[in-house]
C-alpha cells in the first residue's frame, strides 16, 4: 500500500494508537501497531522502527508498560471511573440541553480508549432525561462571563412555563451580573436587579434574548450584606431553593433520624442540641421563604419554633392544604 502519510509522523501516530487501542486488558504487540499504522494511516515501517519509536515515547515520559503479551498505556489524564463520574454529572445536569449533553458525552468518551465507549450506555438514553429546551444556554454563559469581565450590566427576558407546557416571556430584566452558581443541578445567575433594587437568582435555562448593555455594573461591595463580596458557603446553606429574601436565624425541632437530610441541605455549620424527648433542636441561618418550603416538605418530622411569624405562616399553609384535600 502506498504511504498516505510521511513516515516521520509514525511517532505521533503510535502515540495515538496507544491512547485509542491499548489498556491493561488490551496490550498491543508490535505487529498490531504495524497493522494499525498501515490500515489507518498508510504508514509502513519496519519492526525495528516501531521498537525505536516506543522507546522514544518512554524516554519522553509516557507511561508504557511492556509484558509478554505486548505493551499498553498505563496512565491517562482521566481514569475510566473518573470519566464515568463526569459523564453522570453531565447527564444528570438538567440545565444542559439534550444535543449538548450528547456532544459533551462523546467528547468525554474520546478521553479514554475505544473499549470504554462500549461500557457507556448513557449516550443512548439522553433523550429520556428531563432536560432544558433552551439552546442558548452556552451562549448565555459566554455573554455573562464577558459582562462580568467588562463590569457591564446585562438585559434579558425571563420566561416561565404556561399551561401549554411552553415557556412564555414575562418582562425584561436589567441586571448587574456577579456570578453563575450551580445549585440543585441547575445553573443560576446571581445578580442585582436594577429596577427592583434586590439580589436575584434566576435560572439560566429560563433566560433568553440576553445582551450586554453599556451601563456600568453596580459593584457588589456597595450592596448591604455583600460588603466583603460573596460568601459561597453562606449561599449554599442559607438559600437551599435560591429564594431572594434575606437570611434569618431559624430554629426548628426535628426527629433525630432525619439529621442526614438536615445536614445535606444546610451543611455542618449549624447548631444542634438534643431534646429530652429524643428529638433535636436545630438552629440555622436561612432564607425564611426557602425554610417554609423545606419545612412543608418534611412536615411530618419537623416543627419550626422560631421566628413565630414563620411558624404561623407554615401553620396557615398546612391548614389550607388540609382543607384542599
Amino acid at each position: 500500500m502506498e504511504s498516505l502519510e510521511p513516515k516521520k509522523l509514525a511517532l505521533l501516530r503510535i502515540l495515538q494508537i496507544y491512547y485509542k487501542y491499548s489498556d491493561y486488558d488490551h496490550p498491543l504487540k508490535q505487529e498490531d501497531i504495524a497493522d494499525i499504522l498501515e490500515k489507518e494511516y498508510g504508514i509502513t515501517v519496519e519492526r525495528k522502527a516501531i521498537s525505536r519509536n516506543i522507546n522514544l515515547l518512554k524516554d519522553a515520559g509516557l507511561d508504557i508498560e511492556s509484558t509478554r503479551e505486548g505493551s499498553y498505556l498505563c496512565e491517562r489524564d482521566f481514569t475510566d471511573s473518573e470519566l464515568r463520574m463526569l459523564i453522570d454529572g453531565v447527564l444528570s445536569s438538567k440545565h444542559i440541553p439534550v444535543k449538548y449533553t450528547k456532544d459533551l458525552i462523546e467528547k468525554l468518551c474520546c478521553l479514554s480508549n475505544r473499549y470504554f465507549r462500549s461500557h457507556v450506555k448513557h449516550i443512548h438514553s439522553v433523550g429520556d432525561w428531563d432536560k432544558t429546551e433552551n439552546p442558548a444556554l452556552f451562549y448565555n454563559i459566554e455573554l455573562i462571563d464577558e459582562a462580568i469581565e467588562q463590569k457591564k450590566q446585562i438585559c434579558f427576558d425571563y420566561n416561565k412555563y404556561g399551561a401549554d407546557k411552553k415557556l412564555h416571556r414575562t418582562h425584561p430584566h436589567h441586571v448587574s451580573p456577579y456570578q453563575l452558581i450551580l445549585h440543585n443541578q441547575r445553573y443560576y445567575l446571581m445578580g442585582w436587579e436594577e429596577h427592583w433594587q434586590n439580589m436575584i437568582y434566576h435560572r439560566l435555562d429560563r433566560i433568553s434574548n440576553l445582551r450586554i448593555t453599556e451601563n456600568k455594573l453596580t459593584p457588589i461591595t456597595t450592596i448591604e450584606g455583600f460588603r466583603n463580596g460573596i460568601n459561597y458557603k453562606d449561599l449554599s446553606t442559607a438559600l437551599p431553593y435560591m429564594y431572594t429574601d434575606k437570611p434569618e436565624t431559624v430554629e426548628f425541632i426535628a426527629e433525630e433520624f432525619i439529621l442526614d437530610q438536615v445536614i445535606d441541605w444546610f451543611g455542618k455549620d449549624i447548631r444542634i442540641s438534643k431534646c429530652d424527648d429524643g428529638k433535636v433542636r436545630v438552629s440555622v441561618r436561612v432564607s425564611p421563604m426557602a425554610m417554609e418550603h423545606w419545612a412543608l416538605q418534611y412536615a411530618g418530622f419537623v416543627t419550626v419554633k422560631y421566628p413565630e411569624s414563620l411558624a404561623v405562616s407554615i401553620k396557615e399553609r398546612l391548614k389550607k392544604a388540609i382543607k384542599d384535600y
